[in-house]
């Protein structure tokens, strides 16, 4: 069966679905162009307020194949980085996307697979799911963003651990890290991932923009430029309709009806 990403909404929420079941769920150039498509796509839509990343089967992604690297070996390294060109858009369009992105892990996220997750916002994972860089067993390095996301994540110490060993990691481990946002019972991430989406739906597509772009540039800025920066969009935020909607139905202890 072919590769494919495929798509369905659930209520304002964007799921997005790598199957590959001949080979658990590994990504290639086909899927990294649909992600970045679908993304682009949803990015217009109002309808759409969050998005979830999963795999099915019960499997997240096994990363690369490896079978495609190997007959890579063959051609002209421009084949090679055209390729990972492509993934690296992918994690550039999650990690620039103005809304929020889950990931929900069953099975194994491994290699490009867990470098995927960690671009995600918010990772929602099955207790069983194990996490693994899987790249130095084979002789590579990493790529999809994947050294970044841990190097500012998690302690130098463990992200070398992780990188330079190779070992699957249990998610409670994760989970006690901080890498994890949440855990749910085997079977039960996207389920858990939907829910959590639920709650972000009905916050301020703004808001939630804001705090997005400010997370992401923040390990860059000195404090007084945050600062700056913070006051930007807490101004901007104040003088738009959703501010004047979410502070009314503070006061009046109602619901929100944020747009």
């Amino acid at each position: 069966m072919p590769a494919e990403l495929r798509s369905h909404s659930h209520g304002q929420t964007l799921v997005l679905t790598i199957s590959n079941p001949d080979l658990r769920n590994a990504l290639d150039p086909a899927i990294y162009a649909a992600g970045t498509e679908a993304l682009n796509v949803a990015e217009r839509s109002p309808e759409v307020r969050s998005v979830v990343v999963t795999g099915a089967d019960g499997m997240f992604s096994a990363g690369g194949n490896l079978q495609r690297l190997q007959a890579n070996r063959a051609h002209a390294m421009a084949v090679q980085e055209e390729s990972i060109a492509a993934l690296h858009n992918w994690i550039e369009t999650i990690r620039a996307y103005p809304k929020p992105v889950i990931a929900a892990v069953e099975g194994t996220a491994a290699g490009a697979g867990f470098a995927l997750a960690l671009a995600c916002d918010l990772i929602v994972a099955s207790r069983s799911a194990r996490f693994a860089m899987s790249y130095s067993r084979v002789g590579l390095s990493p790529d999809g963003g994947a050294s970044w996301s841990l190097a500012h994540a998690l302690p130098r110490a463990f992200a070398a651990e992780l990188l330079m060993c190779g070992d699957a990691v249990p998610a409670e481990r994760l989970h006690a890290l901080g890498l994890l946002n949440r855990l749910a019972e085997p079977g039960g991430a996207l389920a858990a991932a939907l829910e959590l989406a639920q709650t972000l739906n009905e916050r301020a597509p703004n808001a939630l923009a804001s705090i997005k772009e400010l997370l992401d540039e923040a390990p860059q800025h000195t404090l007084h430029a945050h600062l700056d920066l913070e006051r930007q969009h807490f101004v901007r935020n104040l003088h738009d309709a959703n501010a004047g909607e979410g502070i009314a139905a503070f006061l009046e202890k109602r619901a929100p009806q944020y747009r």
